[in-house]
């Protein structure tokens, strides 16, 4: 039987606004999530684009990985990380998203990140827009609304493909690029929200903003591509999907349909785009019954032709089940929710665990595509309990990712196509949706705590030697 093959990336992810800190330091600009408030499962996180005084940030600091880069690489290369998935701040590079020049000492800072990955042995795997755009692009041109963002973005990537043109071999444009299909996506993804302030969930939707939006991420991404396969040949380019698995609620054929129709937008339409570079026919309605128009130029769509990507990406935490109306208990999930599935667990934020779905999921997506996938996004957050002896204890983080990769395999013997797995937060940071510390995932705990205290030591979990022993047996040794 197919199993895992023999260059298979195992490693894990990371993005530069949960994990580096040090959000002035360098020259570094102000990004959307520097903006953002902590806030947890129960207590919203807030946008201020004033920072208020007495209030915590918790990309500010985060983690510090900007001073502790080395130690967590060589604990990363410790557990045999064939990859690190890794974003790189735009702001790092670019403070406010509009010079035309690159800022030289964060250039230098992912030299040495890359150089330390690659003494290790470590492929860096770069997310080029993860959640954290210039927040000066959203003051003047309303985040991606503004078709110049296009230009600011290649301008971008010309600079960072330029410098780590021998370091760095596999891109993803966009992280999550769905969520821009979705309210939440306008202040993570979009930036579609000048002059909002108040909690992140509230913030007004505007879906031909968002959509319009979309369309310049989809260009800008496409232009990334071409501009990689044209000049720099040995690049591999992925696109990033947040992958919302779901179920019909019941066989009633209204249910089939809503799936179906909520499948198609949220799941399948950025990727159709983006892997097969033109919009898919089921958009044309969507767009009309929402009342959305998209403004294209002359060459968007050959653009998109020319610049579709290499391999397909996606995250994986949960499914949801869908019905037209149904008297049944919502559950939440990876910026969304849907309905309770009677035969899952849930997580201790109500994400349901289902990694038989991981399996369908993949089948889903290779025969749509059959290009090679990778799951650069799946894990656990969970209260870890540090205990008196230094020990974290954390087998419900090793059954979860063991069930998953239990899936992945079958999913190979299946006949998928699967390049590499790196399991979300392989060194605990402040979560995307709640900016949290408590909502933990590595296999790495950072002493760093909700109120903003803490050491920043860090501490092998339990899942850290399982995890380590995996990589070495290939995935045989579960």
């Amino acid at each position: 039987m197919k199993t895992f093959r023999k260059d298979f990336l195992w490693g894990g992810a990371t993005a530069a606004n949960q994990f580096e800190g040090a959000w002035d330091v360098d020259g570094k600009g102000v990004s959307v999530s520097d903006v953002c408030t902590n806030g947890s499962h129960t207590n919203p996180k807030r946008i201020t684009p004033v920072l208020e005084e007495g209030t915590l940030y918790p990309s500010h600091e985060a983690i510090d990985f900007y001073h502790h880069y080395e130690e967590d690489i060589a604990l990363f290369a410790e557990m045999g990380f064939k990859t690190f998935r890794l974003s790189i701040a735009w702001t790092r590079i670019f403070p406010t998203g509009m010079e035309e020049e690159p800022n030289e000492a964060g250039l230098a800072f992912y030299d040495k990140v890359f150089d330390a990955c690659l003494k290790h042995g470590i492929e860096p795997l770069v997310t080029i827009s993860h959640y954290e755009m210039p927040y000066g692009l959203i003051e003047k041109y309303n985040g991606w609304e503004g078709r110049e963002c296009i230009d600011c973005f290649l301008n971008y990537c010309a600079a960072i493909f330029e410098r780590y043109k021998d370091k760095v071999k596999y891109w993803l444009t966009f992280n999550e690029i769905n969520s821009g299909t979705m309210p939440m996506g306008s202040v993570l993804s979009l930036g579609t929200i000048k002059g909002y302030s108040g909690v992140v969930m509230d913030a007004p939707d505007k879906p031909q903003e968002r959509f319009q939006g979309l369309h310049h991420q989809f260009v800008a991404s496409a232009k990334a591509v071409k501009l990689a396969h044209e000049k720099y040949p040995q690049f591999k380019m992925g696109n990033m999907c947040l992958f919302a698995t779901m179920y019909p609620y019941t066989c009633n054929p209204d249910d089939i349909i809503e799936t179906q129709k909520k499948m198609q937008m949220m799941n399948w339409f950025c990727s159709d785009v983006q892997v097969r570079g033109y919009y898919p026919y089921y958009a044309d309605r969507y767009f009309e019954e929402n009342n959305i128009s998209i403004k294209m130029e002359d060459g968007d769509l050959e653009i998109l032709k020319e610049g579709t990507v290499d391999f397909y990406t996606f995250s994986y935490y949960m499914s949801n089940c869908v019905a037209k109306e149904a008297d049944a208990d919502a559950t939440s999930g990876n910026l969304m929710g849907g309905l309770k599935n009677p035969y899952l667990q849930a997580s201790d934020w109500g994400w349901q665990i289902d990694p038989k779905g991981l399996r369908y999921t993949l089948n889903e997506i290779y025969s749509r595509y059959q290009i090679p996938l990778m799951v650069v996004e799946n894990g656990l957050g969970a209260y870890d309990k540090l205990e008196e002896d230094g020990s974290i204890n954390d087998d419900y983080r090793i059954d979860y990712l063991r069930a998953h990769i239990e899936q992945m395999r079958e999913a190979v013997a299946d006949g998928v196509d699967l390049m590499g797995y790196t399991p979300w937060g392989c060194i605990d940071l402040v979560s995307a949706s709640t900016g949290e510390m408590a909502k933990r995932y590595g296999f790495i705990y950072v002493e760093k705590y909700d109120d903003g205290t803490g050491t920043l030591a860090r501490r092998k979990k339990k899942s850290f030697d399982w995890y380590k022993k995996v990589i070495e047996t290939n995935g045989a040794e579960l």
